[in-house]
């Protein structure tokens, strides 16, 4: 049964110019991609990072970049899966499996979302504590209020969505260009950072990170987002007019995740450049690295900087997870549960477990929490990719847009080294490595 389009009356809705030049039709489909790249660099990201890089330096910058080009790749499939059929991730799933699969499968993305929408509790709070001096309790809890955000910038049309998450992406990317132009970091080794080494596979610690830091990039709630999202567009339902929309929607996508690389990678440098160099190799949690930031650096502004970045970049994941959190609602139960609602029920779920590990562990115990929400989300990725590439490799599902040889085959590659990454790890933790 072919039921109401994915979002309902937000489907379509943003007007596209059909002529033109490029650059004008393309603006047109510019804000899906910033919408998925907030997925990319959210508190969660935050924690991995600081930690790979006082850590290990600039070793796991390489884990940054594959990441990345995974995920642009995914990204590219699940905008093509909308575009080619109509259906998110999440109808698609129904619609392609049994009932009790489907509801493992809503399961197993309903972690990721509260495993997500932990990490941005944590990571607002945090940021609320370092500005305002607001207990990490009550920040949490304030967090909840978020869902009035939401609802007014819907109430004004997707665009004005769009709008708000662009400008707080743009206070993210000015807030590292400042101090990483203050850390001065040596360009040499930040590029070698970039080649692969055997220590990230060979040392359980390197590796437990570099999962983490996969699993806080390559988001499985991202996949069933775009995949909706892309159809806001107004393009024609022809296939001329997916051709197009899909070129569109891959290159917004494409430079949008350039942006959440630059973001991730110069989390991980400054860390590397300041904590690792300063032989400050324990620095793990976001507080420990705001203040320790400007004593290192030797500029009062850089923790500052920081402390508004981590804010923003709260704020920012919010409005991605509550449509997120609809459109798999949506999708796989055909549940109708007002934004608002939706939104109080995970972010509830969320909240508890925040307040109690800070009454139970203190301040530090979040931290931990926060690396571990990463690897929980890490785990939930196959259950997200391996249908997506099933999907998007089927002519009889896809049409003319079905993905070529080339593409099929580096798809389930990634989803191959998704699973082993995940299995190595889970065997690691069992034996005690």
């Amino acid at each position: 049964m072919q039921d109401e389009p994915s979002l309902g009356a937000l489907n379509g809705s943003v007007a596209v110019q059909a002529s033109g030049s490029w650059l004008r039709r393309l603006m047109g489909f510019v804000g899906p991609g910033y919408m998925v790249a907030v997925g990319y660099m959210d508190p969660g990201n935050w924690a991995t990072d600081i930690a790979g890089g006082a850590q290990f330096g600039y070793t796991l910058l390489a884990v940054i970049l594959i990441s990345n080009l995974m995920a642009i790749v995914l990204q590219a499939l699940s905008a093509r899966l909308g575009i080619a059929t109509g259906r998110d991730l999440a109808q698609a799933c129904r619609d392609a499996y049994s009932r009790p699969v489907g509801l493992a499968l809503w399961l197993a993305c309903e972690a990721a979302i509260i495993a997500c929408d932990l990490a941005e509790v944590i990571g607002t709070a945090i940021a609320l504590k370092l500005l305002f001096g607001i207990p990490l309790t009550l920040g949490a809890v304030i967090t909840a209020l978020d869902v009035l955000v939401v609802l007014l910038l819907l109430r004004r049309g997707f665009r004005a969505l769009e709008a708000f998450v662009i400008g707080l992406l743009t206070v993210i990317f000015v807030c590292f260009a400042a101090q990483i132009a203050l850390a001065a970091p040596p360009v040499q080794a930040v590029l070698g950072g970039f080649i692969p080494s055997r220590e990230i596979v060979t040392n359980p610690a390197a590796l437990y990170i570099a999962i983490g830091i996969i699993g806080a990039t390559v988001m499985p709630h991202n996949l069933y987002l775009h995949s909706a999202i892309v159809q806001t567009r107004a393009y024609p339902r022809d296939l001329e007019g997916r051709r197009a929309a899909l070129r569109f929607a891959v290159t917004d996508s494409t430079v949008a995740l350039m942006l959440a690389l630059f973001v991730n990678a110069a989390i991980l440098i400054l860390a590397a450049s300041v904590f690792h160099a300063g032989g400050r190799t324990d620095v793990e949690e976001i507080e420990q690295a705001y203040e320790l930031l400007s004593p290192l650096l030797g500029a009062g502004i850089a923790s500052t900087l920081f402390a508004v970045a981590l804010l923003a970049s709260g704020l920012n994941s919010t409005v991605t997870a509550t449509l997120a959190g609809q459109i798999v609602m949506e999708g796989f139960l055909r549940l109708r549960l007002p934004n608002w609602a939706r939104r109080l029920v995970t972010r509830g779920i969320a909240i508890v477990p925040v307040v109690v590990v800070t009454a139970l562990y203190g301040d530090a115990g979040t931290a931990r929490l926060l690396v571990l929400s990463q690897v929980v989300l890490s785990m939930q990725l196959p259950f997200a990719v391996i249908p997506l590439v099933r999907f998007v490799s089927d002519p009889a599902k896809m049409g003319a847009l079905v993905v070529p040889g080339w593409l099929k085959w580096l798809s389930w590659a990634i989803a191959g080294l998704i699973v082993a990454l995940n299995v190595k790890l889970l065997a690691d933790t069992v034996m005690g490595a």
